[in-house]
């Protein structure tokens, strides 16, 4: 949708430009025409910094339709477009996509349609039991999820909190050895839980692998683990909680372990927790590329 606003208001845009050139350029003659991307023009009647007719539009396109921060990371990183939903992911063993929040190093998971991006802490921030009374239902709420919408929550800085948006998170069933990943994403999404603050689905730990001949579905991702665990950034030496439930283990839930293997667990074991957030799209990159060394900075 985005895409097609841009395209129709450029039609438009392009127009203003053409009439813009043809009232200020003096002694047009009769061999008037369309100018191309090289052709310049006195931009002093605009005060805009674009030499060419092209630049000029994109610069008073993003005036009046300021991009989004989705927008911001997509032109300059190499996201991949995930071939399930409207999303980009994320990628590889160490992709460029560190973030500074709430000063902290955390990272891009992915670029949703809306603008909004999804992150994920680096580290963890201590093992906790994802349900002390053993139950599997994260909307219930689960002792975890009451854990990060409340104290972690509360806990964030004043700035962090106001960037954090409430969403719809896929909270459903996960079956084992699932060799259909459009399946099993179908399936985590039928049940969802609105909020701000929870964790990954096994979906997005298999979609962050770009080894996806080898990794991408379940069974294939446990039974390639020694190849897999070399090319997903989300892999650390904890073993951490993901969202997604376990469909044969009536408490069980999916853990991501040292190795990378996905396996199911009961609610009341205790691994890391790495908080997943949105970040509204009215939040901007004012600094840093993306990279380890150079994380991007928010406002």
């Amino acid at each position: 949708m985005k895409e097609k606003i841009k395209e129709f208001s450029k039609k438009y845009l392009i127009g203003f430009f053409i009439g813009l050139i043809l009232f200020t350029v003096v002694g047009v003659s009769a061999a008037t025409y369309f100018p191309s991307n090289q052709t310049t023009y006195n931009n002093g009647i605009t005060g805009m910094k674009a030499t060419n007719v092209q630049t000029a539009i994109d610069e008073l396109y993003n005036t009046c339709f300021p991009p989004t921060l989705g927008d911001q990371i997509l032109e300059n990183t190499e996201l991949e477009k995930d071939p399930y939903e409207c999303r980009y992911f994320f990628k590889g063993a160490n992709p460029n996509n560190y973030i500074n929040f709430n000063n902290e190093i955390w990272r891009i998971i992915s670029v949703e349609c809306d603008g909004t991006i999804k992150i994920m802490r680096n580290e963890s921030i201590g093992n906790m039991v994802w349900d002390s009374s053993d139950s599997n239902s994260w909307e219930r709420p689960s002792t975890l999820n009451t854990y990060l919408n409340g104290t972690y929550y509360n806990g964030l800085n004043t700035t962090s909190k106001s960037q954090i948006v409430a969403k719809d998170w896929s909270v459903s069933l996960v079956r084992p050895n699932n060799n259909n990943l459009a399946e099993q994403i179908n399936n985590e999404n039928s049940r969802k839980w609105n909020g701000k603050v929870a964790l990954i689905t096994v979906s997005e730990y298999i979609r962050s692998n770009n080894n996806q001949s080898n990794c991408g579905t379940l069974s294939l991702n446990d039974d390639n683990y020694s190849i897999c665990k070399n090319t997903n950034w989300m892999l650390n030496s904890t073993t951490w909680w993901t969202l997604s439930t376990y469909t044969l283990v009536p408490v069980g839930l999916y853990f991501v372990d040292s190795s990378g293997v996905l396996d199911p667990s009961s609610a009341s074991n205790k691994f890391a927790v790495r908080p997943v957030v949105y970040l509204s799209s009215e939040v901007k990159i004012t600094g840093g590329d993306g990279s380890q060394s150079n994380p991007y900075q928010l406002s």
